[in-house]
């Protein structure tokens, strides 16, 4: 006598499961009303196939992965197009499926395969799915799933330079002042790791594109927005004194308007934002190869420059006396630069 009534389903193999991923995706196809129903079985099918998948790549809480089936459905999801498919599915998926899908891309991308990022190299060949990921942060609901994904891809220093060689790039100088906080805010979250992930390949981008780079910075650092002049100013001093871009620094602070945002910037009503354009205000001032320009600058501000100077204080703090220190320097450099256009 056989008892059959409680059939217990074989889990699916590495192959079987990106196989599976693959058909439910494409199920996501159906356009018309009539098909609504053939619609919500495939997204019950696709949110069904993340949570296996997840369990496959993360473990399901008291048994690790199987780094054998990992590797083998890293192999088999680049084989079957399976990330070409996410990506372009994105705006088609419900909450959960992408909560999913966000921790799945993080440990497929970071996973090896002998020695080989088989998803980044996946990536490196459909590089068009970089351009698709950053436009997505003009769609709200999905923005903050493909900000995540942006910024796991941005770790590898080929997809980091690919996005900010993109066409795609100049987009961030609006996104990161969309009208949604949240949008904005993760937005510029990778903006900014676009510009301090990898040193040598800014420091290249910023040399070949430093025009057209800077004159939209310069609209950040003048926004009505005073997140956005906040974060932007905060942004720059990190990334103008890596040392990758000493050069990239050097030709910004020889140049007349550049200081003149930022003397703007020092006269802010927000104390922060005086404290960050400080730390970029003095290194335009202590340039031993200041120009004439500058100089002259400096001299016909001396008065309000020296009355904003010592009235700018950082708080207390084991920071408050080297930055009085530098203070100190900063007064005394304007006076003498003064003098000696005067002479």
């Amino acid at each position: 006598m056989s008892f059959s009534f409680f059939k217990v389903s074989r889990p699916k193999t590495p192959p079987e499961l990106a196989k599976s991923i693959k058909e439910s995706l494409m199920a996501l196809d159906t356009k018309t009303v009539a098909e609504v129903k053939a619609l919500e079985k495939a997204l019950e099918e696709v949110e069904k196939n993340f949570v296996t998948m997840r369990t496959m790549l993360s473990g399901d809480g008291e048994s690790e992965p199987n780094l054998d089936q990992v590797s083998q459905l890293v192999e088999e999801i680049c084989k079957e197009d399976v990330l070409t498919l996410v990506i372009h599915k994105l705006p088609a998926l419900e909450w959960q499926a992408r909560k999913d899908l966000v921790h799945c891309w993080s440990i497929l991308l970071k996973h090896t395969v002998d020695s080989k990022y088989c998803c980044v190299e996946y990536i490196e060949q459909h590089i068009e799915l970089l351009d698709f990921l950053v436009v997505c942060y003009d769609n709200k609901d999905i923005a903050l799933s493909c900000g995540l994904m942006l910024r796991d891809c941005i770790k590898f220093t080929t997809l980091a330079k690919y996005i900010l060689e993109s066409a795609s790039f100049v987009l961030f100088f609006k996104f990161v002042e969309l009208p949604n906080f949240d949008v904005a805010s993760d937005a510029f979250s990778t903006f900014k790791d676009l510009l301090t992930k990898h040193g040598d390949v800014v420091s290249e981008f910023l040399t070949a594109h430093y025009d057209e780079f800077f004159d939209q910075y310069e609209k950040l650092l003048t926004s009505s927005n005073y997140v956005t002049r906040r974060q932007s100013l905060k942004l720059l001093s990190e990334f103008l004194l890596e040392s990758p871009n000493s050069k990239i620094m050097k030709q910004y602070i020889l140049e007349v308007r550049f200081l003149k945002v930022i003397m703007t910037l020092l006269r802010d009503s927000s104390k922060n934002i005086q404290l960050s354009a400080f730390h970029i205000f003095k290194v335009f001032v202590a340039n031993p190869n200041k120009p004439r320009e500058i100089k002259i600058i400096l001299g016909k501000n001396k008065e309000k420059l020296l009355e904003l100077l010592h009235n700018l204080s950082p708080g207390k703090g084991s920071e408050d006396e080297q930055f009085e220190e530098e203070k100190e320097f900063i007064i005394k450099e304007i006076e003498r630069v003064s003098m000696y256009i005067q002479s």
